[in-house]
């Protein structure tokens, strides 16, 4: 290949999209074996690469040269070959610093601490200090010199004002990891995951819903390769290319999640969003459905409601990692705020606010099938609809209407247009 992406899995990879979007060339994701790197780098076919988990240490003795900051961080993502001679660089902090710079967090005089051990958590050490950080700790599973473990992490340094992730926990497909629990740093103020898929780790999820400001690796990912391109074939790429691919790749991957009460037009919406929005129609109840192999009416019946919710969880845990999707869940979804948790880490939570007096009881939804059922599961769970939602959608007006606030409601979120 002439440029391209070594690791030893990419398939949760989104650097082939992101160069085709930056350049002009032909852009290979090359998953490769432990065993097979050092015949890889030694015969060096290639013009220019990225590296990534695992490798950033382990291609460094196959390097001519490394320039200042891969040198003083000890971890190259990017390997030029110049007539035979491999120069290494990190792009990765350029990526990391204009991401925090992004999301205003600062580290100025904060203590932070530093998630795993690899050249990615060396790159954010380095980063820290660059921003001033008041004293930045590297935590690893083993006690080694220059590192804590997260259970001294707990007990000495709960007060820790800053998380940054650079352990591969909580990404795709196992997406319901998170490295530590958030809780436990009363203190905390920033949450940085260099994780990008899923698009909001878990860990990034519980940062927001405890109210700390928090992002995923997305936009370091898009920014470092920036700065790569520019190595690999001298093109200056500017910050507004970058914000803009950041956002097509967003608009791209992102999942609209409708919540809301039974008829208030989640599976109508939702058919017209996937199609204004080139996105895949899922409806749970419908997934529900192929997985009991009866109607959700019988199963109540049979079973109960408790047997219901356990299937909806386990279906909506399987459709959560997704992306590129309308979503629409059935009207009790919010009731395990871990189904909301996980529609989050891929999705925009939109509620779909039709008035009660707009609502309609059926005989097929079992906890809705009266006016007077229907009225008190309105009332039960509205405020968890609120709570739960990105977006809410006054849906009073006619179908067109709603489906082109739904549509604007999803596109505003995703751009950071501000909402009244």
């Amino acid at each position: 290949m002439d440029y391209g992406c070594i690791g030893e899995k990419l398939g949760h990879s989104f650097s082939k999209i992101i160069h085709n979007e930056l350049a002009d060339y032909d852009y290979e994701l090359l998953e490769i074996s432990p065993q097979d790197l050092p015949g890889f780098m030694q015969k060096a076919d290639f013009k220019a690469i990225n590296v990534t988990i695992p490798y950033k240490k382990a291609v460094i003795p196959y390097l001519y040269k490394i320039d200042g900051i891969a040198k003083k961080i000890g971890a190259v993502n990017t390997i030029v070959n110049r007539n035979g001679r491999l120069y290494g660089y990190n792009t990765d902090f350029f990526g990391m610093s204009d991401l925090i710079n992004r999301e205003n967090i600062s580290l100025s005089g904060k203590k932070v601490l530093i998630l795993g051990s690899g050249g990615t958590s060396e790159t954010a050490f380095a980063v820290a200090e660059s921003m001033n950080a008041a004293e930045v700790l590297r935590v690893s599973r083993r006690k080694t010199p220059g590192l804590i473990t997260y259970e001294e992490a707990y007990s000495r340094y709960a007060d820790a004002e800053i998380i940054i992730n650079t352990t591969p926990c909580g990404m795709y497909p196992n997406i319901d990891g998170e490295a530590v629990d958030i809780i436990r740093f009363p203190k905390l103020c920033g949450v940085i995951d260099a994780v990008y898929n899923p698009i909001n780790s878990s860990l990034v999820v519980s940062a927001k819903e405890n109210s700390v400001k928090a992002a995923g690796g997305l936009y370091m990912l898009i920014s470092q390769a920036a700065f790569a391109v520019e190595k690999f074939i001298g093109a200056e790429v500017k910050a507004a290319e970058v914000d803009r691919i950041y956002k097509k790749i967003l608009k791209d991957k992102k999942n609209a999640v409708l919540i809301g009460m039974p008829s208030c037009g989640k599976t109508t919406i939702g058919k017209s969003l996937s199609e204004s929005l080139s996105k895949e129609f899922i409806d749970t109840d419908e997934e529900i459905i192929k997985a009991i192999n009866m109607s959700i009416s019988d199963f109540f019946d049979k079973y109960g409601e408790s047997a219901f919710r356990e299937i909806e969880s386990e279906v909506i845990a399987k459709i959560s990692p997704k992306q590129n999707c309308v979503i629409a869940t059935g009207g009790g979804a919010v009731l395990n705020s871990k189904n909301i948790h996980l529609l989050k880490e891929n999705g925009t939570v939109i509620f779909i606010d039709r008035p009660l007096e707009q609502l309609i009881s059926t005989d097929d939804r079992p906890l809705s099938s009266s006016r007077e059922l229907l009225k008190k599961r309105y009332n039960e769970r509205y405020d968890r609809y609120v709570s739960a939602c990105d977006v809410r959608i006054n849906a009073e007006y006619d179908l067109e209407t709603n489906i082109k606030k739904a549509e604007e409601g999803f596109l505003n979120e995703v751009f950071g247009v501000e909402r009244t």
